[in-house]
């Protein structure tokens, strides 16, 4: 979400510019305190207005052929050098009605605002550095207190906003950054050329998928209505249960018994859509439908509302971005359809962290990496061998447990050899539960031994004999200290579970409450009654 000024910048009325009348090349800015500073107009290579400059210019047309072949990913734009050409074509400033060159910049995305961009070098990095590079004009229009402006080299004061004032911008100068703003806006809009605007960079968002697992989208193809939504009375469109996909590609477009259909506009043979939705969009709204499974008439009803939003949302490091934001989206989709009554989907959210272990392989002669499960390897004298042939294998470093890498341990396994609340206390003890999780079987070994000597020292004392709870009389220091411990311990735990949630460091107390138990000498009953 951007909060800025939507302006234009007025065209001659001149070919190539102009097809017969005066046009307007609109902008976007949340700068437009440094409208003044305007040195060049930059516009993306998908921009009609570089389309039309490139008609009698084959070097243009090369370049822009060039920028389309490039990623128009963010993360890549942000990196890549930056790079254009002049189209030789101008137009009018809206304020100052100087004459602004429009050049055509690899940078600019004619997916976000308006396609094309104003250039103010002095205080904006990235112009700054693109002005210097094809010896453009840069024009100081903004000034810090106590700095000087120099075109040496970018300094950080050149695009800070919360100090600096209007300098060399007429009846502007003095002004700060929102008083600016408002004041351009103004008049902008006073001329006809520009308005407050806020922006959303949101892109649509390509859901259908060429597979039989997912839900139905519902639209029926008819060669009179053209694409035919399917009526809410036949919804939901339900998927045959007894298909074999066999790799060649979506098995519904084999199965005529689902593609045939009637039109629900005019009722001639059509064609129903075979794509099916991402699974994104189910699993965006799947803790809502749990509240109430058994509703046939919609999405949710009126339970969704006792229910939700989640208090307690736990998830995987690699949803922690794409998931949530689709989550929200639906969730207050849902709010303004009045599906629900909350605003958020979740109250709070722990990320947990990576099950991490070691990874093994061979390589061959073409490259193709074979890996070994660590179950399989051994280390002798410091070289990792494999236990099947005895040859070596490459120690690949510590990853996240995958099938890719065969460095996953079987909880099963584990389960056999050592019971389930050994696999259960190693996990949780190993590390925070928002960090990652460094597997080691020997760590696996410790958690048993520490159940076995708790088992151990429950059994001897219940085989002594039943006893009563301590409720009071005089103790020795050593039960004082222990008994100290002991409520120390229950208000430790009780916060690391319920408000930190730290089981590691709830464990660790336990195993502390452990040790002092085991030192607390006596079999009289006052001790024993203690130790129950």
């Amino acid at each position: 979400k951007s909060v800025g000024v939507r302006l234009a910048f007025k065209s001659p009325p001149t070919p190539p510019f102009s097809k017969g009348g005066e046009e307007l090349l609109w902008v976007f800015t949340t700068r437009a305190d440094t409208l003044m500073g305007v040195t060049f107009v930059a516009v993306s290579a998908e921009h009609p207005l570089a389309t039309r400059a490139a008609e009698n210019d084959p070097a243009l047309a090369a370049f822009i052929a060039e920028c389309k072949q490039g990623s128009v990913a963010e993360a890549d734009m942000a990196t890549m050098e930056k790079k254009g050409m002049d189209t030789g074509l101008k137009v009018i400033h809206p304020l100052t009605g100087e004459a602004v060159p429009v050049w055509v910049g690899n940078y600019v995305l004619m997916s976000y605002g308006e396609g094309a961009v104003m250039a103010v070098p002095a205080h904006d990095e990235r112009d700054f550095g693109f002005a210097q590079k094809y010896k453009l004009p840069i024009k100081q229009v903004i000034g810090v207190e106590g700095e000087t402006f120099s075109l040496d080299a970018w300094a950080e004061w050149y695009g800070d906003k919360s100090r600096g004032h209007c300098v060399n911008s007429g009846k502007y100068d003095g002004l700060g950054y929102t008083a600016a703003v408002d004041a351009i806006a103004a008049d902008l809009e006073k001329l006809g050329l520009g308005e407050k605007k806020t922006q959303f960079r949101l892109r649509d968002w390509g859901i259908s998928r060429q597979r039989y697992w997912g839900c139905p989208i519902p639209i029926v193809h008819c060669d009179s209505c053209g694409d035919v939504p399917v009526p809410a009375e036949q919804l939901p469109v339900v998927l045959p249960e007894d298909v074999v996909p066999d790799g060649s590609g979506n098995p519904l477009n084999k199965r005529a018994d689902f593609i045939n259909c009637a039109c629900p506009k005019c009722g001639a043979p059509a064609r129903r859509e075979t794509d099916t939705m991402d699974t994104f969009v189910e699993s965006s709204w799947y803790y809502a439908r749990y509240t109430c499974p058994d509703f046939d008439g919609g999405m949710l009803d009126a339970r969704a509302n006792k229910w939700l939003p989640v208090d307690q949302y736990i998830g995987g490091i690699e949803h922690a971005i794409l998931h949530l934001l689709y989550a929200r989206f639906f969730h207050k989709l849902m709010r303004d359809e009045g599906l629900v009554t909350s605003d958020e989907p979740f109250v709070n959210l722990l990320t947990q962290g990576m099950v991490i272990a070691d990874t093994y392989y061979r390589e061959d002669a073409s490259g193709k990496k074979t890996w070994f499960n660590p179950a399989d390897v051994e280390l002798r004298d410091g070289v990792a061998i494999c236990k099947t042939d005895g040859a070596p294998v490459v120690v690949g470093g510590t990853e996240k447990m995958s099938k890719s890498k065969n460095n996953g341990v079987d909880p099963q396994a584990l389960i056999d050899l050592y019971g389930a609340d050994t696999a259960r206390l190693f996990t949780m003890f190993a590390a925070p539960p928002e960090q990652s999780l460094e597997w080691s079987d020997a760590g696996v070994e410790g958690a048993h031994r520490f159940l076995r000597r708790l088992w151990k020292a429950s059994y001897e004392h219940l085989q002594a004999g039943a006893v009563a709870a301590y409720t009071g009389g005089e103790l020795s220091e050593a039960a004082k200290t222990l008994r100290r411990q002991l409520h120390q311990t229950i208000q430790k735990v009780s916060d690391d579970i319920e408000r930190r949630k730290q089981f590691n460091t709830a464990i660790a107390a336990v195993m502390e409450l452990m040790n002092a138990l085991a030192k607390l000498e006596g079999d009289d009953a006052t001790t024993r009654s203690v130790r129950q």
